[in-house]
Order: C-alpha cells, then sequence, then structure tokens
C-alpha cells in the first residue's frame, strides 16, 4: 500500500464501534475514545461515531445488569465528537451468529439518511472486527465506502475460534482495504486468517502523559489511608482479567494492601473469596473509577497486577508505568509487547497465585526508579498512532480513488 500524507481538507470519517463510552458508561471502550479523539485533534479527520447498543425492553432502568444501557442517550456529542447510540435486537448467546446483520440493520437507515441529507462520508472506521466490524463491512458493501478494521483483543484471540464468527470475520477481512491490529500478535492472526500482509499493519495504543503522570505520592497515601506495599488491580470483573489470581497471590504476601477498581459479574465472588482467605482487611474493592481519577490510584500504588489470560494491548499497564509505576502482568498476547524492559516491570509465564507472588517479591525487592519507569512509558504517546493513522487513511482511499477512476 502506498504511503500518503495528511489531506488538503479534513476526511469525514463514520467510526462504528459498541465499544464506546456514554456519560451513562463512562468508562467503557475509552480506549477507542482517546484514539479518536487524538484523531480528531489532529484536524486530519471530522469523525462521526456510530455505537450500536443492544435494545432493553421498557423499564430496564430497573434492573442493574440493563441500567447502564436504558439510561445511554439515543444521541450525544463527547469531545466535540457527535455520538449515535442505535439500538439493535440481540438475543444473549443464541444471537451471536447473526449479531452482525441485526447491527447492520439498525445502522443503515442512519447512514442512509445522513447521506440523503447532504453528509459526505469518505471512510468508514471500525473497531473491533466482530460483530462491529462485520456490520461495518456490510456497510462498506451497500454504501459503497472503503473500509479500515481494528482488531483490539478478543475479537480474534476468542471470538474468531467459533465457527459462525470466524466466516463473517474471514468475509469482512477479504472486504477491507486496510486492517489494523493493537499489537504483533493480533497482526498475526489476521494473516492466519487470510489477510494480505501488505493491507495489516500494527498501530498501538498510546497512552495520555498528560493525564497520567507522577504526583505526590506521600499526599495521596495519606489520603487514602495506605501504609506498606501496595498493589492495584484495574479491570473488569470477569474471569479473563484474572482478579481471583491475585486475591489469591495477596494470601501470599503478608503486610500487602490490594486494591481492586472496577465492577463486573464477579465482584460478590471476588468478595467472597477475599472473606475466606481472611483477607478482608487487606482487600479494597473501590468500583469503577473514572478514567481521569485513575492517575491518583496508580501513584498511590507500589505496583500494579494485571493477570488476564488474554489481552490485545491493556491500557493499564501503560497508564500505570506513566505514573512511574511499575506492573506484573501475564505474558498473554500483547502484553509482552508493552513490558518489554526492566523498568517497566515483570512478566509471569505461568498464570497462577504462585507466580504472580513470586513475581510480585521480586520486583518490590528492588524496584526500578520511578522516574525510569516514566521514561519508558513516554515512549508510548499517542502521536506515532495517530500519524500511522494518517498515512494509512491517506494510503487507502488513495488506492480507492484509483479503484473508481478504473471502472468502466
Amino acid at each position: 500500500m502506498s504511503r500518503a500524507g495528511p489531506p488538503p481538507e479534513p476526511w469525514r470519517t463514520l467510526v462504528v464501534s459498541g465499544l464506546y463510552p456514554s456519560r451513562a458508561r463512562p468508562t467503557f471502550g475509552v480506549f477507542v475514545e482517546n484514539r479518536l479523539r487524538h484523531l480528531a485533534a489532529s484536524g486530519a479527520v471530522v469523525p462521526w461515531v456510530l455505537a450500536p447498543l443492544p435494545w432493553c425492553p421498557p423499564g430496564g432502568a430497573g434492573r442493574p445488569a440493563w441500567r447502564p444501557l436504558a439510561l445511554t442517550p439515543a444521541f450525544e456529542r463527547r469531545h466535540g465528537i457527535p455520538v449515535d447510540y442505535p439500538r439493535y435486537l440481540h438475543l444473549p448467546r443464541l444471537g451471536v451468529p447473526i449479531q452482525p446483520w441485526t447491527i447492520y440493520r439498525a445502522l443503515a437507515p442512519r447512514l442512509a439518511r445522513a447521506l440523503r441529507d447532504g453528509a459526505r462520508i469518505d471512510l468508514i472506521d471500525a473497531h473491533y472486527v466482530y460483530p462491529d466490524g462485520v456490520a461495518a463491512a456490510l456497510l462498506a458493501r451497500r454504501f459503497d465506502l472503503p473500509l479500515v478494521l481494528t482488531a483490539r483483543g478478543s475479537d480474534l484471540n476468542q471470538i474468531a475460534r467459533e465457527l459462525v464468527p470466524r466466516r463473517w470475520i474471514r468475509w469482512a477481512i477479504g472486504r477491507a482495504q486496510g486492517l489494523v491490529a493493537v499489537c504483533a500478535a493480533l497482526a498475526r492472526v489476521f494473516e492466519e486468517l487470510g489477510a494480505d500482509p501488505g493491507r495489516v499493519r500494527v498501530l498501538r495504543n498510546g497512552v495520555d502523559l498528560e493525564l497520567f503522570r507522577p504526583l505526590d505520592r506521600t499526599r495521596l497515601r495519606a489520603a487514602f489511608g495506605l501504609a506498606g506495599p501496595v498493589l492495584l488491580t484495574v479491570a473488569q470483573l470477569v474471569e479473563r482479567k484474572g482478579v481471583h489470581l491475585v486475591i489469591d497471590a495477596l494470601a501470599e504476601l503478608p503486610g500487602h494492601t490490594l486494591l481492586i477498581a472496577g465492577d463486573g459479574p464477579e465482584r460478590a465472588a471476588l468478595g467472597e473469596r477475599a472473606r475466606r482467605l481472611g483477607l478482608e482487611g487487606r482487600v479494597r474493592f473501590l468500583g469503577e473509577i473514572p478514567h481521569e481519577r485513575l492517575a491518583d490510584l496508580y501513584n498511590a500504588a507500589d505496583c500494579l497486577v494485571l493477570a488476564s489470560s488474554r489481552e490485545g494491548w491493556a491500557n493499564v499497564l501503560l497508564e500505570a508505568m506513566a505514573c512511574g509505576t511499575p506492573v506484573v502482568a501475564t505474558a498473554v498476547w500483547g502484553t509482552p509487547e508493552v513490558v518489554a524492559a526492566p523498568e517497566a516491570g515483570r512478566l509471569v509465564a505461568e498464570r497462577s497465585a504462585p507466580a504472580l507472588a513470586a513475581a510480585i517479591r521480586d520486583l518490590l525487592a528492588a524496584p526500578p526508579p520511578r522516574a525510569a519507569t516514566r521514561a519508558y512509558a513516554e515512549r508510548f504517546g499517542w502521536e506515532p498512532t495517530t500519524a500511522g493513522q494518517i498515512e494509512l487513511f491517506g494510503a487507502v482511499l488513495a488506492e480507492w480513488a484509483d479503484k473508481r477512476r478504473a471502472r468502466p
């Protein structure tokens, strides 16, 4: 794919992703929003976001599982970017094979109406290959638009293993003009699924080095009432994030405190696990913390621990490092690409509590200088990713224009 620079006037992009925050779910998919905000700030694109959500029945706000969906508005403007939240019909588990089609059916009228009203769309930029990216590929086919797909983790390292989604994914990959992976491990999966290597680029997530920076640790630890070694986990409370293993590891680390920022279906079971192990006084469940307040926690901690079974590119690792806090993480998928030097922290080959405890002891026995950890994170600002996106979009659109001129 040939190189191309920024446009003489901004490209009008349609961003399709169900992984996008709203005022009802401000931390959900914030990594997609952060990348888009930096791209929009470059002046190269003027984006419009379609963030499809499962429909929930009237009165859904009265049920905890449905409340965030029910309270998400039909439209809002976030950081100057217009975001629509169309609803689609989804049956849990049973609806997975047809989910791309139901999402497409919800999005197509919105796009058709916008085009009839005179909107210009130059390119579709879809995040999360299944089901969102497949739905975007259906839109691209119907409305004759170029498509860029971004893979972010479980869309390729888990969902692509299932028969029907795999077929959908292979079709969408063949339809896309550009393919983005947030780590090299996911780029290899793209190629295993039949992608032309020349269309695949690795554009990692970045870290906001202004928001996540070293702060006054003494003040923050006093404010949180912390003493002794402090571990931190920032994750959704689901099995694949391995928070249960971090709690088990804490049982092998006397005198350490564990802060857990996040919420999810495993919350009650994790609380019971801590109680059963006699760790109630040393485990603090903080609930979901606004993204802009996480820097205080990173700075107060001695170590961030992430025990995931799979990850694309875990932003929390870089956020902690940018605050000067080293990490301990399981060596899965893209994580070795994030934790690639001693000053970043330690990787754990075996996903177990004893292995995590051993790595934490080793790291805290001789921690890297916090300034060195911060300097390591400074290599991962957003600027290279934004430049890579601009180059990719330019190349895709130049190729698309050539093909249209060649049509009879």
